[in-house]
């Protein structure tokens, strides 16, 4: 289960999400995420059905109270097996189950999850619906607009409207085409065009339907006037590798003013969570690595992460590498005015 929960829960809404991404959005990721925005929904990594019915759920599924609101993503194709899942996941406090169906990698194929589903709309329909009778929390998909050489306003539509027939709770489109043959994982994040209108013309299909849209997403102001075609927003790398983006979502997308008063002010706030997860024997570059990108062109920023590089990797390294790493940024050093930018 997550850890205790002291405060109420923040209403869960989709109108900004941190997308799922493999090797990167782990429980330290997620609460670090959390410290910059109180209003964004934030997804674990995938998790295969495998994994978590014969895995370490504890390592695998515990997350922090504070992570509230925080979406499980799963990969898998079997119905019984999710819907087992999807009840582990919401017994351990999730808000929300998504199944991956955009994962384009050799090994998700040969399991036959992910984007090879788009293929086969029938059989996700049946997952969806499985995992929408077994448990109360939502249940969404997160897919592409097609794969190889579909038309995506065939394969996408049809999908679409087979996962919504089956209750999907929302549809959040990577408005890219994933080529399972010829592209790479990382070939397929880039290389593919972006066909923002093909979502756009989705949502007009089923204005009923929540639609978020996924891929490309650079920055804030990107973000908000795709709210004036869609439901809600996924940011990935642009969240991850830049994170002080985060601390303007609140303001931006939602009225409410920003948690910190800069990024300086919330890294202060994570040393806490540094130590006491540190006294559980994590180690502390596990945690680090994840706000390497957190300063950008303010003053001290090029030792603050070399100094977390070097040190937050060495075997004796304490809570106090965060500090005297962030020693280095001036205490002056910047407002939110840059954020949304």
């Amino acid at each position: 289960m997550s850890e205790t929960d002291t405060a109420p829960r923040a209403q869960l809404s989709r109108r900004f999400c941190v997308a799922p991404m493999m090797e990167w959005t782990d429980r330290h990721c997620r609460f670090f995420h959390r410290l910059l925005t109180r209003r964004a929904l934030i997804y674990t990594e995938m998790l295969t059905t495998g994994a978590v019915l014969r895995g370490n759920r504890a390592r695998l599924l515990g997350f922090d109270a504070f992570e509230h609101p925080v979406a499980l993503q799963l990969g898998g194709s079997d119905p019984q097996a999710l819907v087992q899942c999807a009840r582990i996941g919401a017994d351990f406090g999730y808000d929300e189950i998504n199944l991956n169906i955009g994962c384009p990698s050799d090994r998700v194929q040969e399991g036959r999850f992910g984007a090879c589903l788009m293929a086969e709309p029938a059989l996700v329909a049946d997952c969806v619906a499985a995992m929408k009778a077994a448990v109360k929390i939502p249940v969404t998909v997160k897919c592409r607009i097609g794969i190889d050489e579909q038309d995506p306003d065939q394969a996408l539509f049809s999908f679409a409207a087979a996962v919504k027939a089956a209750g999907t709770d929302a549809l959040i489109v990577h408005a890219r085409k994933a080529w399972l043959k010829g592209l790479s994982p990382r070939e397929n994040r880039n290389v593919p065009p972006l066909d923002y209108a093909c979502v756009y013309r989705l949502k007009a299909a089923h204005p009923d339907l929540k639609i978020v849209l996924n891929g490309g997403i650079a920055n804030l102001e990107q973000a908000q006037a795709q709210l004036a075609h869609v439901d809600g927003v996924m940011m990935g790398r642009a969240a991850y590798q830049e994170p002080w983006r985060l601390l303007g979502v609140d303001p931006l997308l939602t009225g409410e003013p920003a948690p910190f008063a800069s990024p300086k002010d919330a890294a202060l706030a994570l040393i806490p969570y540094i130590e006491r997860e540190m006294a559980k024997g994590v180690r502390l570059h596990s945690i680090t690595r994840h706000v390497l990108g957190l300063f950008r062109a303010v003053p001290g920023a090029r030792a603050f992460r070399r100094h977390l590089a070097t040190e937050a990797v060495k075997p004796a390294a304490s809570a106090s590498v965060m500090a005297d790493a962030l020693a280095h940024m001036l205490d002056t050093e910047q407002d939110l005015a840059h954020i949304a930018a």
